[in-house]
């Protein structure tokens, strides 16, 4: 059996800063005209200097913090010297582990679900370069591209792991698990285009490791690694050997081509930053931050559970999606009845937005609001509506914007108590449902079968409790001779 070494380079930009890592510029370069959001000090030009963005430092900081890695005392910056279209400097500002000063972050460890630690090489604060955008043809076919340099300069956290991966579905895992983390910190808003990006680097059995770029999305990632698995596997088989190479994601064909021979190390000739003096940081500076850093997902986890005793389950629901679980938090400042509550939200409601929650802002355009979540489930525990009732409301809310005690007076839809008004209704499915008033006689399960009908006769309005005492009343009266 062949043995697969994966390791990640996760490119995740600081999206919460208002301008870039070493300018003002913008930080959100996303609805600019092209090429508009770009300074002297973005393209490195003779008398300009970079100053760093100190926010930039505390969110790399505190990722580092959240990946358990070790955090200096002091950081440098250094130029890594490439050239290519994206970088108008012909250089990027990043930072690099030499000369016994390291980068944010180094020698980390996180947690997969499954208890196994995947090992956090480093993590290093950077420049983003721009964004080429190529013709029809892809990537792969040599005609032309566009050059976009508004994101050049964008505060970048890159993440390096350990080979410490064997397949697709634990990439998957921990990128997800990351996103969460990332999200709950308040770095990086995950759904926005281009936010966080992944290079991958796949080897087999030991050989040359080949590193796969251009992976748009997480979904992406877990198809790139399967076919480089696939395409190593076949080299292999024909005794062949695998290249020590840069490959590229072809989202249209689904394949990896390849792009160059893969840099060393030195081909970069890293050399300290002249521009930025070396950074003290020092052990009050990471005490601090530590004090104030948000909640993180698994605490979180806790938190729902202890406090405001939620299973487990519907905890994960919550946390994995963290506009969802501060939806939840807000209408219960509302009204506090965290089960209630929950259960709408991770049944209903989720299942009305599923087709929106790529968007980023998916929360903030609905017309549904905490206040429409918290009066509803006010008019379950009163007794005022049945549970079928609330979903065709949560329904009629989501279209209108109204709240649900409007969409309850204007359509009558509160819960009928009265009993001769339920006994007819069960008389009419007694009526009706012959065949299955025998079965409930002789099996009692089949009673639900009949509370169904009368939930459909009266529009899900019956008082379900009234309507299981009238049913069983009636199967158990003797039958008239």
């Amino acid at each position: 059996m062949s043995m697969v070494m994966i390791g990640l380079e996760i490119h995740a930009q600081i999206t919460a800063l208002n301008s870039k890592l070493f300018c003002s510029c913008r930080g959100n370069y996303r609805d600019l005209r092209p090429n508009s959001n770009i300074c002297e000090i973005c393209c490195g030009l003779p008398g300009s200097l970079p100053i760093i963005n100190q926010k930039a430092i505390e969110y790399s900081t505190m990722t580092s913090i959240a990946l358990g890695c070790k955090v200096p005392d002091k950081i440098m910056f250094y130029r890594k010297n490439y050239f290519y279209p994206d970088l108008p400097k012909n250089f990027q500002i990043t930072q690099y582990n030499v000369y016994g000063i390291s980068s944010i972050g180094i020698e980390g460890k996180y947690e997969l679900d499954d208890a196994k630690q995947i090992r956090i090489s480093r993590i290093q604060l950077e420049e983003d370069p721009g964004r080429i955008v190529y013709s029809e043809g892809g990537m792969n076919v040599r005609n032309t591209a566009l050059i976009d340099y508004n994101r050049a300069g964008v505060a970048l956290i890159e993440i390096v792991t350990e080979p410490d991966f064997t397949g697709p579905k634990e990439v998957r895992q921990f990128l997800n698990k990351l996103s969460l983390t990332l999200e709950h910190l308040g770095v990086c808003d995950t759904l926005l285009e281009g936010s966080v990006r992944c290079d991958v680097n796949v080897s087999m059995n030991g050989g040359n490791k080949v590193e796969i770029k251009n992976i748009n999305s997480f979904k992406e990632v877990e198809k790139a690694i399967n076919y480089e698995i696939t395409r190593q596997s076949s080299v292999y088989n024909r005794n062949l050997n695998i290249e020590l190479e840069t490959r590229h994601w072809d989202d249209k064909k689904k394949i990896t081509f390849k792009a160059r021979s893969k840099e060393e190390e030195h081909d970069y000739r890293y050399f300290p930053e002249p521009d930025i003096p070396v950074i003290v940081l020092g052990s009050d500076f990471v005490s601090n931050l530590k004090q104030r850093m948000p909640e993180l997902p698994n605490q979180r986890f806790e938190r729902f559970i202890l406090k405001y005793k939620l299973s487990e389950h519907t905890s994960n629901i919550l946390i994995n999606d963290k506009k969802l679980a501060d939806f939840f938090e807000s209408t219960l400042k509302l009204h506090f009845s965290p089960t209630e509550i929950a259960n709408i939200l991770v049944t209903d409601f989720k299942s009305l937005i599923e087709d929106d929650t790529e968007s980023t802002d998916y929360l903030k355009n609905l017309k549904v609001k905490p206040e429409h979540i918290a009066e509803l489930a006010k008019l379950i525990e009163g007794n005022k509506i049945s549970r079928i009732t609330a979903k065709d409301i949560l329904v009629k809310i989501f279209e209108s914007g109204k709240l649900p005690s409007e969409v309850v007076n204007s359509s009558n839809s509160y819960k009928i108590a009265d009993e001769k008004t339920i006994m007819d209704a069960v008389q009419s499915v007694f009526d009706t449902e012959k065949s299955a008033v025998e079965d409930a006689k002789k099996n009692r399960e089949a009673i639900n079968f009949l509370l169904g009908k009368v939930m459909k006769f009266t529009n899900g309005r019956a008082d379900p409790k009234i309507a299981m005492r009238l049913i069983n009343s009636k199967l158990s009266a003797p039958e008239k001779q």
